[in-house]
């Protein structure tokens, strides 16, 4: 369901959308665009930060586990 609402935007930002609506779409549909873009990107870097937080903690623990490897294998030389 679509709902109404207003906003305000500079002159500029109304000439540029305006220039990508052309005739083909309206203000409304290039908005809506941009801000379901938007927000997908934000949900993406959302997961993306998550992830990292989650690789970053176990790569720690990893690399420790690897300098414990490789210094037992050292003393076998």
């Amino acid at each position: 369901m679509k709902m109404k609402t207003s906003i305000t935007l500079s002159r500029e930002a109304l000439a540029g959308i305006d220039r990508l609506a052309g005739r083909k779409y309206s203000r409304s549909a290039i908005i809506e665009r941009a801000v379901r873009r938007y927000l997908e990107e934000q949900k993406r870097a959302q997961i993306y930060e998550h992830d990292l937080r989650i690789l970053n903690e176990a790569a720690d623990r990893l690399n420790a586990e690897m300098e414990d490897v490789l210094k037992d294998q050292a003393l076998d030389f």
